[in-house]
């Protein structure tokens, strides 16, 4: 007789009733890196959709398997609208789904809206923990939507920073920004209504705008000698230069280097990131495989895709601490 196959279900009230703390999530992506250092995974290009002209969004479709204790493959579909917010929604809705690698029956759908802007910021973060120089005093984050407080909130609870600057197109946007950060993190958040102010002198930069094309708005003179500069966003906003003032070229998966959209595109497009010039990807640093930063005076960009892996890590992470609250509806499939 054919085995009953039932598949777990986590809604957003689920998660957010998971409660999960900044040290599961840094610790759960951080699995996936070091496995993926390990050559313990699988990891596909993404793909987008683009569903009609005329309509500010996409959706991005990524794949991946995972080893190990976590041992599940999964796809993550996410829809990213940038005019969401004229409707008090989210820029991006998310569904992951998880399956059994050795018979491919779906284990589990988990709302992944959260889960993306979670592990975005620990990849943020995790990318400052191994790159980043040794005592950062100056935090400049470009960007107040979608993974924009997942950055903020783990970056804080790596460093003490004396500063911590934001900045955004919109001034409602950016305060209202602020001032959820200050009351989750019980520090003073400094708002800056240009980039360059928000961007000159700090120590670690992560520019993730939401540009609806491509503008070189953060210029490669305002980076202070000895930063981490961390630009993720779907539209570029760096100029074409800043690779010229970089001692080092990181990424999250070369294979994501290729595609329609991000920060770096440009620059592989025209030669000047290639994979012989890219240092290395996290995960080989994290497996101690290659170097990560040897002085406080390299200059260090880290570009990050956002991979399936992290995705699946996460989500098996909340899926187990689910069954531990008893959280969920269970389903029964087959």
């Amino acid at each position: 007789m054919t085995p009953p196959i039932y598949i777990d279900f986590l809604n957003r009230f689920d998660v957010e009733a998971l409660k999960i703390s900044n040290d599961e999530i840094l610790e759960a992506i951080q699995s996936s890196l070091l496995m993926q250092g390990k050559g313990e995974t699988s990891i596909e290009p993404r793909m987008h959709i683009q569903p009609r002209a005329g309509v500010e969004g996409h959706f991005n479709v990524l794949r991946g398997w995972i080893g190990g204790a976590i041992d599940s493959a999964g796809t993550k579909v996410v829809g990213d609208f940038v005019d969401n917010f004229k409707e008090d929604r989210p820029s991006e809705y998310g569904l992951l789904t998880l399956f059994n690698p050795k018979n491919g029956a779906p284990k589990a759908i988990i709302d992944a809206t959260g889960i993306t802007d979670m592990r975005t910021g620990a990849i943020t973060a995790l990318g400052a923990k191994y790159l980043a120089p040794s005592e950062p005093k100056v935090l400049a984050h470009i960007g107040s939507r979608g993974t924009a407080y997942w950055n903020v909130r783990l970056l804080c609870s790596l460093y003490k920073f004396d500063e911590v600057r934001i900045h955004s197109k919109r001034a409602e946007s950016r305060n209202a920004f602020a001032e959820k950060l200050r009351q989750d993190l019980n520090r003073e958040i400094l708002v800056k209504d240009n980039w360059k102010d928000c961007i000159e002198d700090a120590d670690i930069v992560v520019e993730a705008s939401r540009l609806l094309e491509p503008e070189a708005l953060f210029k490669t003179a305002w980076i202070k000698k000895g930063s981490l500069v961390i630009p993720y966003g779907t539209m570029s906003a760096v100029e074409l230069n800043i690779l010229d003032n970089m001692d080092k070229i990181v990424m999250d998966d070369w294979g994501q280097a290729h595609g329609k959209f991000g920060s770096l595109r440009a620059h592989v497009d025209n030669g000047l990131l290639t994979k012989e010039s890219l240092h290395a990807e996290l995960g080989e640093i994290v497996a101690g495989k290659k170097a990560g930063r040897n002085n406080d005076n390299e200059n260090i960009l880290f570009w990050h895709r956002g991979l399936s892996l992290s995705d699946i890590a996460l989500g098996h992470a909340m899926l187990e601490k689910s069954k531990a609250l008893n959280l969920g509806q269970r389903l029964r499939y087959y």
